[in-house]
């Protein structure tokens, strides 16, 4: 048989009609079939709506999943992937298919899960890890409830990467200069971008809930409505684009590197996490007297609290990633808790006893969407499995000015960290992590091969 006619499992008929009814109904007459990638961003195929429409299907190299970000590939990389760098199957999720509002032409892009070619989801996608960790709750009859919000800066157009970012004129002609936390007049300075963002979100069914200006110049954020993780992880990654896409159309660009200027905050990806019953939906955080949590609640604490540390790199996958929480104004430097405590890595907001959730800050705006919340739930998981006890919350300052610092302060040491924790490679796919720790460390190394302008200037002939 040849490879073009090997069998695959058949998308089912239901769903197949339901894509090609809502593919014929909008006269799409291209199809972006997406995959996000290790980093989060889209790699994919672009093929005609009428091949699509009966193909149902196209693959891609597993390779994309052993590639660091700047195209390079670890040494072991032909034992992270098979021998013979196999195909992957791709499947759509009908789901998550959307109108690309920017295109020319009538185009939609559909999400596509990976599979083997003996029809097994593939372990080193990302999406995969995420349901993975969410078949491991579903085992437990429990289902997690998040909701992400994003931060981001808008910069001008920089071409030259030797030069440092600066924020872009606003309608008035003049960038800002001073910190413009939670103003109206300073988001309304980029409202045409904004307007932009808000009709493709629209065209694109993204939830996005609220905006707000945050610390740094021309730094938004951007909060999702809650929902299943996956579905977030989803909005997250079609959100990254969006944005990229409606500043890009104004002549600036937006940004989610977590640390972009030397003298502005960083951006985070902050988690909102739930859990309720699979069968009846009653969260199952909330405890059975007003103002107080469940005992599972506290587990669940208790093992963000044990394994966040351990799971950083998926929380700050890059190197720029340790410039915002080292020095970060207000990142998160602890494991501590506390109730509405935002000098905490772990804040539990006050709310109605059905909303009783804690927020993870650790995750910054670079995170791939799919790891940090599959990584963040397995976390809470191994504490609800080990029946693990949280510290007393605190409602100390245990920020910067406390002088304690709980977490990895690189790439390099975040990495040994997950190398050593065998429970989070066992939720999250010991092949995966495997992969993920040589793809990261091979960033790490490459980093360390540029000879910075720093150096140049203040080595060069000092030393």
């Amino acid at each position: 048989m040849s490879q073009r006619q090997r069998p695959r499992k058949p998308v089912p008929e239901q769903t197949e009609n339901a894509l090609r009814r809502w593919l014929k109904e909008r006269n799409i007459t291209e199809v972006e079939c997406l995959v996000p990638d290790i980093t989060g961003n889209a790699r994919g195929k672009i093929i005609p709506a009428d091949k699509f429409s009966h193909d149902y299907g196209t693959r891609l190299p597993e390779g994309i999943f052993a590639t660091t970000v700047t195209g390079d590939y670890p040494e072991d990389y032909y034992e992270l992937v098979s021998p013979s760098d196999s195909d992957m199957y791709l499947r759509p999720d009908a789901d998550t298919v959307r109108m690309v509002p920017w295109a020319t032409d009538p185009t939609a892009q559909v999400i596509h899960d990976c599979y083997t070619r003996d029809d097994k989801p593939h372990e080193l996608a990302p999406r995969n890890v995420l349901r993975r960790v969410l078949a491991a709750y579903a085992d437990a009859g429990l289902r997690p409830v998040v909701a992400p919000e994003v931060e981001f800066f808008l910069v001008q157009k920089n071409t030259d990467p030797d030069f440092p970012l600066l924020p872009p004129a606003g309608r008035s002609g003049r960038p800002e200069t001073a910190r413009q936390s939670y103003s109206i007049d300073a988001v309304n300075e980029f409202d045409p971008i904004l307007d932009l963002m808000y009709d493709y979100c629209d065209a694109m069914e993204l939830d996005v809930d609220t905006l707000i200006h945050e610390t740094g110049a021309a730094q938004l954020e951007v909060n999702f409505t809650h929902s299943d993780a996956m579905s977030r992880a989803d909005q997250v990654f079609l959100f990254k684009r969006t944005m990229r896409e409606a500043a890009m159309r104004h002549g600036i660009y937006a940004t989610f590197l977590a640390k972009p200027m030397e003298n502005e905050p960083g951006s985070a990806l902050h988690i909102h996490q739930s859990v309720v019953d699979a069968k009846t939906g009653r969260n199952v955080f909330a405890g059975r007297e007003p103002g107080r949590q469940s005992a599972l609640f506290m587990h669940y604490l208790a093992g963000l609290q044990k394994y966040t540390p351990m799971a950083m790199a998926f929380f700050a996958p890059n190197v720029n990633s340790y410039r915002r929480l080292v020095f970060g104004e207000i990142s998160p430097k602890n494991v501590q808790w506390g109730y509405d405590n935002r000098t905490c890595g772990l804040r539990v907001p006050l709310d109605t006893p059905e909303n009783t959730r804690v927020e993870s800050r650790f995750a910054g705006s670079d995170a791939n969407p799919y790891l940090a919340m599959a990584a963040t739930l397995a976390c809470g998981l191994l504490g609800i499995r080990e029946k693990l006890r949280p510290s007393p919350p605190t409602a100390e300052s245990v920020g910067e000015e406390s002088g304690k610092y709980e977490l990895a302060r690189s790439l390099g040491e975040a990495l040994d960290d997950l190398e050593s924790c065998k429970p989070l490679h066992a939720l999250l796919g010991p092949r995966f992590v495997r992969a993920y720790i040589a793809i990261k460390r091979k960033e790490y190394e490459t980093f360390f091969r540029v000879i910075s302008s720093w150096e140049r200037e203040f080595l060069l002939l000092n030393v």
